[in-house]
């Protein structure tokens, strides 16, 4: 039998894989019970809150995974950070053909526009990103204005990259993102 914590997290990730290839949107009761496998009286007992509490705390442990990888890999040498990173976006395409892309993007344009505490979850995660890439950048020597231009240009090309890739379901626009990263870098005068 499996242990309670076992059902709840399970639940979760169901509802961050959903997130993942359809939005928040996707976040219902029942997809996640199908997905996960888990008894209908599973989800009023450990969400009482129901649907709101289990895609607020799916999308709180989508936030707490990316920016902990962000975190991990900004530590290396930047060029190092960019190859890790992406890393894991090109095995997270490839181990789902091509289905799954980033949980926070998902929530951000599947649910959030019309939920305010979702919508707050999805600016704070954003938020977070953008400081742990900046600081690296300033650290690096970039000039905190250029940093903050260059740092949201980095979230965004890497959400948009997702999405092309999946599309497209070619690693292609992700590879070709990296490479500019690579070369951004270079420009500002971050060695590799």
């Amino acid at each position: 039998m499996a242990r309670r914590g076992d059902t709840r997290a399970r639940m979760v990730r169901s509802a961050i894989g959903l997130m993942q290839r359809n939005g928040a949107a996707a976040v219902t009761v029942d997809a996640v019970l199908a997905d996960s496998g888990a008894p209908r009286g599973s989800v009023y007992h450990h969400f009482p809150g129901g649907r709101d509490q289990l895609l607020h705390d799916a999308l709180r442990g989508a936030g707490d995974t990316m920016t902990s990888l962000i975190r991990s890999n900004i530590d290396q040498p930047l060029h190092e950070a960019i190859d890790g990173f992406f890393a894991f976006w090109r095995h997270l395409l490839t181990s789902s053909d091509f289905e799954a892309g980033c949980p926070v993007a998902g929530a951000a344009v599947g649910g959030a526009e019309s939920d305010p505490v979702l919508h707050d979850q999805v600016s704070t995660i954003f938020a977070e990103w953008h400081v742990l890439i900046r600081d690296a950048l300033i650290a690096a020597g970039v000039e905190s204005g250029r940093a903050r231009s260059v740092t949201v240009m980095m979230i965004a090309a890497t959400e948009g990259a997702l999405i092309l890739a999946r599309v497209e379901r070619s690693l292609a626009p992700l590879d070709d993102v990296a490479q500019e990263f690579r070369q951004i870098l270079d420009t500002l005068g971050i060695a590799a």
